[in-house]
């Protein structure tokens, strides 16, 4: 089915033209000659049109009122506008009104058209992140974290109540596994925002210019390779919520920048000129404990106290392992349902050695092994041979008890460490291993001295030395 593209424009002649040049493009085209016939077509179609393409001035009105005014009942789509008498006044109250963009007239069909290409790009995105939260709202809410202990019964209170309050920040704190994402997402979608999309992004999982022009969006020719206008994330969760993992991996000048955004509710895409209003509420989470890296100078102190308006602190699985009893049986239950599978029987062996177990990746890896031992099952019984939770199989407590020798280094594959705690672990084994000389080290790694400086710095690995070795 085609999308469908408005042209709002009084001027018979344009509006026939780039209505032929459109519907040759594929689009299934509607066009209103004034803001009458425009308001009436707009509130007519269930969803809206994916793009609307309007004249600025018209006889019975101003395009950016009826904008205003229709906004808040349309589904998701992008508005471009087009006049030969725009203002400063005028293009900046499109930004803030949330326009794509701002054009002069005469407009080439052919930039028109890359314009309203990459417009369509960007609703068809903000479309789909309305129809998840419909799935999501009905899947996350505060009796998602499942565990019978103490413990997990105050982390739903404490959910419950956070989801019902107009928060505008909140760090969540806990170990690898415990269930930041989670949390997150339950806060979203079981409170007053959850109309609103929610837009997640893990910061240790992109360099510092690639996060930046994620979170912020960038004007055409902002940097080589930027053909089209981008909608940052902060602006795509504009009415919800910007989850942003693993905050404490994000560079300092980029907190700056993110603190300004959290502090004006508005900010400039990279090579713009204007500023654009934003209002969402954002949840960052880590790992790590940021009032330490604050300390040390490696988190921005401004920055932690703007978010930390409201703080969760998550329990490791192995201070509430009753809760065993109730996440082991609901993950065999999914993925029964995901592989076709029948297992139904938990021996009282495997609950042993589930119970002994320290669950150092917590909840993630739990829900790893679970689904290990549910791929390879033959019959009802849950096999005990394949939770591999002993001997030599074993996940590594903590990253400096792995096992190492002359010329190898063993990581757990089974969720309990995570990608960067594995570089940090091969780190401090290897700069053990030459007695921390970066040199040595680096051709050991098959990589520059001063990468791995700054792998060093990074991981807050003191102690090593330069020397040729």
């Amino acid at each position: 089915m085609a999308d469908n593209l408005l042209i709002i424009e009084d001027e018979a002649f344009l509006g026939a033209e780039m209505r032929r040049y459109f519907q040759k493009e594929g689009w299934e085209v509607l066009w209103a000659d004034g803001i009458a016939a425009a308001e009436r077509m707009l509130l007519d179609h269930e969803d809206g049109p994916l793009v609307t393409l309007a004249d600025l001035n018209l006889p019975d009105g101003n395009s950016l009122d009826l904008l205003e005014r229709v906004k808040p009942r349309l589904v998701h789509g992008e508005w471009i506008f087009l006049t030969a008498y725009g203002s400063v006044p005028d293009s900046v109250r499109a930004l803030r009104l949330g326009a794509y963009d701002f054009l002069e007239k005469p407009c080439d069909m052919e930039r028109l058209d890359m314009v309203v290409r990459s417009a369509a790009r960007g609703a068809r995105a903000l479309r789909r992140l309305s129809d998840d939260t419909t799935t999501q709202h009905r899947r996350y809410r505060p009796e998602t974290f499942l565990g019978s202990s103490g413990a997990a019964a105050r982390v739903r209170e404490i959910i419950g109540r956070l989801s019902q309050l107009p928060f505008s920040a909140l760090v969540v704190s806990g170990e690898t596994g415990t269930g930041k994402g989670l949390a997150a997402r339950i806060l979203h979608y079981s409170g007053p925002q959850a109309a609103g999309p929610m837009v997640e992004i893990n910061c240790a999982a992109l360099p510092r210019e690639l996060l930046e022009s994620e979170l912020f969006g960038y004007e055409p020719g902002a940097f080589t390779g930027a053909a089209g206008r981008h909608r940052g994330l902060v602006e795509q969760a504009h009415g919800g919520t910007l989850f942003l993992d693993e905050i404490s991996e994000m560079d300092l000048e980029l907190q700056a920048k993110l603190l300004k955004v959290i502090e004006d509710k508005g900010l400039r895409r990279l090579g713009g000129n204007h500023e654009v209003h934003v209002d969402l509420r954002f949840i960052a989470a880590s790992n790590r404990d940021l009032e330490e890296m604050v300390g040390q100078g490696r988190f921005r102190a401004d920055l932690y106290h703007r978010l930390s308006v409201f703080r969760l602190g998550l329990p490791p699985l192995r201070e509430r392992k009753e809760d065993l009893r109730v996440l082991v049986p609901y993950f065999v239950a999914d993925f029964n349902a995901q592989a076709g599978k029948q297992v139904r029987n938990i021996g009282p062996s495997v609950w042993r050695a589930l119970e002994a177990h320290d669950w150092p990746g917590n909840v993630r890896e739990l829900r790893n092994v679970v689904e290990r031992g549910v791929l390879f099952s033959e019959g009802a019984e849950f096999p005990l041979e394949w939770l591999q939770l002993s001997g030599a199989q074993a996940p590594c407590p903590a990253p400096g008890a792995c096992p190492v020798d002359g010329q190898h280094i063993i990581l757990p594959l089974d969720g309990s460490m995570d990608l960067e705690g594995m570089e940090r672990h091969i780190l401090q084994q290897v700069l053990a291993t030459v007695d921390n000389n970066v040199m040595r080290a680096a051709r050991l790694l098959g990589t520059t001295r001063e990468t791995l400086r700054y792998r060093i710095r990074k991981h807050g690995l003191g102690g090593a030395e330069d020397g040729e070795g």
